[in-house]
């Protein structure tokens, strides 16, 4: 009769425990996310508008994308084996209160947004006539941890403060200051779900304590008449840091030969009144351009542009605050630098 442990059952069984944990590990999600760098896609097979031209010369205009999912329990120990990637903790990716869906949405909106601006900037600088009307004031992010944290999303938008209309950030900051620290203030606010009263307690301005603010930094919201239909269709893909490459890319299409012949990838949140914003991800996106040969990387001026020379290894990094200067940059680089 053979030994109930013998020593061959006993590495069989080992085998099979590891083995176990081993796809455990791999398969297994863990409550941590991580981003990933993903290839430059170029912007125009995703844009259509009347009278769009075929690039001539081999060039073309790239936006730049990270992958995000839930890293997996081996990923999480051992993130190294991922390269460039980064762990984000789920608290500081998805706002307090809300989950993966209710963040999809929200990416959703901020896409639609950044292509409504990069639209109207675009045909702006082209002499086109362009309606922008304010309507309230669009919270551009949320702090963590501050009050309107679970409270507020980026993309809502607010129109009033204890009953009183807002139209421009300085309404919005001289309403908010009528109350003390630690007092509840009532906003009247704008989403893809409708409007809604949401009560906020405010907090004390680090740098200025008798001051109240509750934690988010706003844009001018408008509303955009365009002279005539501009289409993107980036499928799932979402967030508002490919502005600046949608609106370089729709005054290619309109003709104009802006990236001369080179491979242009674009990164930043634009604004409305052509200003260029701060992203995230700039690690992935300068590793997704450099995989992807392209000459030139438009990144926000500052810290964005600091952290995507770190990663970008020789690759032509131009940092930008606004879309003319983007323009600019374009037309006095050399061909194929």
């Amino acid at each position: 009769m053979p030994k109930l442990f013998s020593p061959l059952r006993l590495f069989v069984t080992g085998l099979v425990l590891i083995g176990v944990a081993f796809a455990v590990l791999w398969f297994v999600p863990s409550g941590t996310y991580i981003f990933l760098p993903d290839r430059a896609h170029p912007v125009a097979p995703f844009v259509s508008v009347r009278g769009e031209h075929p690039p001539k010369n081999g060039g073309g205009i790239y936006y730049v994308d990270v992958l995000v999912r839930k890293a997996t329990l081996f990923e999480r120990l051992f993130p190294s084996i991922r390269t460039g990637s980064t762990l984000v903790p789920a608290q500081a990716f998805n706002p307090p209160g809300y989950g993966d869906r209710q963040l999809e949405i929200e990416n959703a909106r901020q896409m639609r947004t950044s292509q409504e601006v990069a639209a109207a900037v675009a045909l702006r600088s082209l002499g086109f006539r362009v309606r922008v009307r304010r309507r309230g004031v669009l919270v551009d992010d949320v702090v963590p941890g501050a009050p309107a944290a679970g409270k507020l999303l980026p993309t809502d938008v607010i129109v009033a403060v204890d009953g009183h209309r807002v139209q421009t950030p300085a309404d919005l900051r001289r309403l908010i200051s009528r109350h003390r620290p630690g007092e509840r203030v009532r906003l009247g606010v704008r989403s893809g779900a409708g409007l809604r009263t949401v009560l906020v307690r405010t907090a004390s301005d680090p740098q200025d304590r008798s001051r109240s603010v509750v934690g988010i930094f706003v844009t001018q919201g408008v509303d955009i008449k365009l002279p005539f239909p501009v289409r993107f269709d980036l499928g799932s893909v979402g967030g508002p840091s490919a502005g600046l490459a949608f609106a370089l890319d729709l005054v290619e299409e309109l003709g104009h030969d802006i990236d001369h012949g080179q491979r242009v990838a674009a990164t930043g949140e634009l604004m409305v009144d052509g200003s260029v914003h701060r992203i995230g991800g700039v690690k992935q996106k300068a590793l997704g351009a450099l995989r992807s040969h392209v000459d030139i990387f438009l990144v926000p001026a500052g810290d964005n542009a600091r952290e995507a020379r770190r990663y970008a290894h020789g690759l032509h990094v131009v940092p930008v605050k606004s879309f003319r200067q983007a323009l600019r940059a374009l037309k006095t680089l050399a061909p194929n630098a």
